[in-house]
């Protein structure tokens, strides 16, 4: 039989600063805490906060956000689905933690909090959005590689650690790639893809900004 105990983290929130809202976090947690111990959770970590539920900018909620990142806890402990957010706040946070796989729990349904259909329908909207996005953004890598290779352009010559299991190591882009890229007729943002593709990290407008430094000092 297996040892293993899912974990969780809890999370309280109020929405004012007030002394006397310190009664309100201290009673939620202690609710959570039994509802972990009546799910059989192991408590990984609490977070608190004092904030108004429509402002996404809470420091428990992003420490939470970034430990259950991290550290792949199994679920949130919440008082009631309010206390993650209001409005859109609460959707966006709703959709961080399904991008986790991590579930949700309030105290005052007993167990996963219970979504109504249009929650639903627009989680899965999003996601299905989000994916799109992460298509299109590898679609353009590709093209744009492919439009450099038939120009001309070698990228086998330009990796770095190419034995190296953790992947290619890229920080600081030559200003050469982008100068033999932009005289081979590619766009900023296709070059942008090229060099990501590559395992640079640097933006289109890094780009932009490096070539036309170029341009000045050739100038100059």
């Amino acid at each position: 039989m297996s040892d293993y105990r899912k974990s969780c983290v809890i999370y309280c929130r109020v929405s004012t600063e007030k002394n006397a809202q310190e009664m309100s976090l201290a009673r939620q947690e202690e609710e959570l805490k039994d509802l972990a111990a009546t799910l059989d959770f192991e408590i990984a970590d609490c977070f608190r906060d004092k904030h108004s539920g429509y402002d996404i900018e809470r420091e428990g909620l992003l420490s939470l956000l970034d430990f259950v990142r991290d550290e792949k806890v199994d679920a949130v402990l919440i008082q009631d689905e309010t206390r993650l957010g209001r409005g859109n706040a609460r959707m966006a946070v709703l959709h961080l933690l399904a991008k986790t796989d991590t579930a949700v729990y309030s105290h005052n349904d007993g167990g996963p909090i219970a979504l109504n259909e249009m929650d639903t329908m627009l989680l899965e909207i999003l996601a299905i959005v989000e994916e799109y996005q992460r298509k299109l953004h590898n679609a353009k890598i590709r093209r744009g590689m492919r439009r450099a290779v038939k120009e001309g352009y070698r990228p086998e010559r330009n990796l770095k650690n190419r034995g190296n299991p953790e992947g290619r190591e890229r920080i600081e882009v030559p200003i050469s790639e982008i100068v033999a890229l932009r005289d081979k007729g590619l766009t900023y943002e296709e070059i942008t893809g090229v060099l990501k593709g590559l395992g640079h990290d640097i933006s289109k407008a890094t780009v932009h900004r490096r070539y036309k430094e170029f341009e000045m000092e050739q100038e100059g």
